[in-house]
């Protein structure tokens, strides 16, 4: 593993891009990223898959530094990886299909400065259409949780999915606290980063943003929305090749995430409720997977 190595004046921020054996949206990533941010950026490439010819092109091409071990460490523990050793004030964490629009990074650094309470900023992210994802997000309470898995597929705007997702904020809305963000594209202070001691790697994918927003609001850090920065999130490159892999892994950090979240005895009955459900729509997004791939 080549792990990056800091000189002695380090740029303003690192931005960590996990991937796992990548398209074209890495170049993509890496081209729109030089146009997100007038400030010196250090990119750290963390490769968790097996072809390797893109990921080498990318970090020859961008000056990037490689984070590579063999291993697939899961979307947590290679972000954990790429921040280790950081020494700038601010890290981002973001998927290879995010875009960067122009001066987004530089807006969501400037809130970080106005914003000193802040653990975690999160931008706009837009799907390619150009509609909102909802990537600031309520905390999601038992029934609300409930109430989006059971209907969110069914009937998008049913108001369980509408208050978890926070689908009535427009997509310029206030810039301010919000519950937790996509760790599609996240602005991390590492000083708090640190504090929590990064992702819980326990979540090989999928929850790891939320446990990370949760743990970060216990030690006093807030998560702040900055809907001025604007990132266009292609989304679903690494489902589409893996859909069946990808549907087990959000069903099982599901399961981790909610049996940390109601752990005591006498909840032993939700518990069973709860990974009862997830199991039932598990096989349910499989068998439709499955007929997407004949």
């Amino acid at each position: 593993m080549t792990a990056p190595t800091p000189g002695p004046t380090p740029p303003a921020v690192r931005v960590v891009c996990v991937t796992f054996n990548p398209g074209p949206e890495l170049d993509d990533f890496a081209t729109s990223l030089r146009a997100g941010s007038s400030a010196e950026v250090e990119l750290v490439l963390v490769d968790n898959g097996t072809e390797h010819e893109r990921v080498d092109r990318v970090v020859q091409e961008h000056g990037a530094v490689l984070v590579r071990d063999g291993h697939n460490h899961g979307y947590g523990g290679a972000a954990n990886r790429g921040s280790t050793g950081a020494r700038q004030r601010w890290i981002v964490v973001a998927n290879p299909d995010v875009v960067w629009h122009p001066g987004a990074l530089d807006l969501l650094l400037e809130a970080g400065e106005r914003h000193p309470e802040a653990g975690a900023l999160g931008p706009t992210l837009l799907n390619t259409d150009g509609t909102r994802y909802p990537s600031s997000r309520a905390f999601p309470s038992l029934v609300q949780g409930v109430g989006h898995a059971l209907l969110g597929k069914v009937w998008p705007g049913n108001p369980f999915t509408v208050r978890y997702r926070q689908d009535h904020q427009e997509p310029r809305g206030d810039e301010g606290p919000t519950g937790w963000l996509s760790g599609a594209c996240l602005l991390l202070r590492r000083e708090a980063f640190e504090q929590v001691e990064g992702f819980d790697e326990a979540y090989f994918m999928f929850f790891e943003d939320l446990d990370l927003a949760e743990r970060l609001l216990a030690a006093g850090w807030s998560s702040i929305h900055v809907p001025a920065a604007v990132t266009t999130h292609v989304g679903g490159t690494s489902w589409r090749a893996r859909p069946e892999a990808m549907i087990r892994a959000h069903h099982r950090s599901a399961a981790l995430y909610l049996s940390r979240r109601y752990p005591a005895w006498y909840q032993a009955p939700v518990r069973l409720v709860l990974r009862v459900g997830l199991l039932a729509r598990q096989t349910v997004e499989l068998r439709a997977a499955h007929r997407e791939l004949r």
